[in-house]
Order: structure tokens, then sequence, then C-alpha cells
């Protein structure tokens, strides 16, 4: 059933306490659907903001990336069942959405046009889900507007995204139209498969047809492929360009977007809320406020590449 974890905080032991007449400790549940490593971004800071809340159980389990194993894994959690899950991402709200009424704290939510239904509004999102949101389409403007700053010759570029994914699939293709709306030609390349020689694949088609970079749309499926994406593109001569700072940290070019660890201790604060007795539907879903922008030097001397002075000064990081 794939890997698991138990992990008490606050310092009790928390085997079933009904038996000696104790309260129950609240259970939170966690599936990793990208990879353990991947997803250690989130639980790990995650699980830092939970340690002065009180006594409590963290279940995790990891399904590698294969979709149908965590939603075996989301049943087994909700079976146990758990009080809060935490969600990595609107893919992982959205299953629980629809198959559990157990409230879940998502990081990563989308617009009610990407995924209508999750929830009703944001001040008020009414069911069972609510969380923390930094938009991923609309960051994608951002980044193609960092990477001509820091390319300023750029001409083609490339969209890599999960294409199996509703949501995912959307957000590629509004990263493309977002590209070509800044007067760059936009290659859609869509994995459907988490493999290498997919991600090779995908680049040598980007490269037949002149592209010499790739904005990568973080997902589950891409998350898990990071280091093959920044790897296999520096070797075909493409700049990568990744949505965090981990993306960066791992050879991309350059990286965009929220502070993942931020973010994941501002969700504990909400699970918190959640186990002391107030509604998912009641919390309003909030924006991600502190953003990263790192540009990894090694990489741009590995592609030949001279960083203009004034993207090095916007960057809150270079990786040298």
């Amino acid at each position: 059933m794939g890997m698991r974890r138990r992990v008490l905080l606050g310092g009790l032991l928390a085997w079933p306490a009904a038996a000696h007449g104790q309260p129950r400790i609240p259970v939170v549940g966690f599936v990793g659907v990208a990879s353990k490593e991947a997803d250690a971004a989130i639980l790990e800071p995650f699980r830092q903001g939970l340690k002065d809340r009180g006594t409590l159980r963290l279940e995790t389990r990891y399904s590698d990336g294969d979709i149908d194993r965590a939603q075996r894994q989301f049943a087994e959690l909700a079976a146990i069942p758990v009080d809060v899950f935490l969600a990595p991402g609107p893919a992982a709200a959205r299953t629980l959405a629809r198959t559990t009424k157990i409230p879940v704290v998502a990081i990563g939510l989308p617009d009610l046009q990407s995924m209508p239904g999750l929830y009703a509004s944001l001040k008020q999102p009414g069911g069972s889900v609510t969380g923390f949101s930094a938009f991923g389409e609309e960051m994608s403007a951002k980044r193609l507007q960092l990477l001509k700053d820091v390319l300023p010759g750029l001409s083609t570029v490339g969209v890599m995204h999960n294409a199996t994914d509703p949501t995912f699939n959307a957000w590629g293709e509004q990263t493309i139209d977002g590209a070509r709306r800044q007067g760059l030609a936009a290659i859609g390349l869509g994995l459907r498969a988490p493999s290498k020689e997919a991600v090779a694949d995908a680049f040598r088609r980007l490269r037949e047809q002149g592209g010499t970079a790739a904005i990568v749309v973080r997902d589950f499926m891409t998350a898990k492929l990071t280091d093959d994406i920044c790897e296999l593109g520096a070797a075909a001569g493409i700049a990568v360009i990744g949505a965090q700072a981990e993306t960066a940290e791992a050879g991309a070019l350059l990286s965009y977007g929220p502070d993942l660890a931020d973010v994941s201790r501002l969700a504990a604060g909400y699970v918190d809320r959640i186990l002391k007795g107030e509604k998912p539907g009641d919390l309003p879903i909030q924006f991600a406020t502190k953003f990263d922008f790192v540009v990894n030097l090694r990489t741009a001397k590995r592609l030949g590449l001279t960083i203009p002075p004034v993207a090095l000064v916007r960057a809150d990081r270079t990786i040298e």
C-alpha cells in the first residue's frame, strides 16, 4: 500500500487512548502524491508549525506519482479516521472533496475557473476545503517576464506540464497563451507519463523547433521529475524555469514562486483551528505573501549564459 509513517507531535505516546479512558488524540492525514523527497518541502515546515499546538498524530503516506495508489491511501486514512487532511496540491484537494467530508486544508488551490465546484468563494469557501493559493496560472506571467529579462534574445519557449490532469493541463494552456501574448513562440510540452524518457523526448522536440528555454508548471508529476527535468534540460542546452526555489536548487536556471515553507507553516495554523472546532468552510482562502526569485549561476555558466545585472539585483538569492 506504499510507504507510511506515524509521527507523534507533542511528546505523548499516541496509541489508542480510548481504551484507557483518555481523550482521543487528533489525527492529521497527508498523502504525498509526488514523492517523499519532493513533498518534504511541504511536510517538514508543516510539521514544525504543528509542534507547539498540542499533541496529535500525523499519518503520512507516499504514492510516488501513482494516482491510483494515492486514491487508495486517501481512503485508508479516511477510514482511520483522520480529523483533517493536509492536501499538497489541487489534485489531492479535488479527490478528497469528491470522496470524503473530512475537512481539507490545501496548498496551491486553483481559481474556480480551473476547478469549478471545489469551493464557493475565496472569502467563504463553504464546503470541506480551505487553504492557500498563489494561483499558479497567474504566476506564469511573472515567470515569463523574469525569463525575458534574463534572456533578452529569447524567441521560443516550451511549457512543460502534466497533460493527464485537467487542472494542470489548463494551467499549461494558460501559460502557453501568456507566452504568446508576450510576443514569444510557445510550444506545449505536455507529459503523459512520469518518465525520464518522456522528458527527454519533450526537450528534443523543443530544440528541433528552435526553443532554448522551458517553463515548468509544478504538479505531482513534474515535482517527481524535478532532477531529471533540470539535468536533461541543461544537457540539451535549454534553460529551465521552475515555480519553487527547490527547482533552482536542483539545477534550473531560475525559479519564481511562493515560499512553500511559509505557506506550509500557515497551513498548520488552519489545521489547528479546525481541530479546535472551526469549520473549513468558514476559513477564507488566503494568498501566499512571500515569493522567492532564485537564480542558479552554476547552471548559467553550464549553459554559457551571462545573467544581466538588472536580473541579479532583483534576485532574492543566487546559487554559485
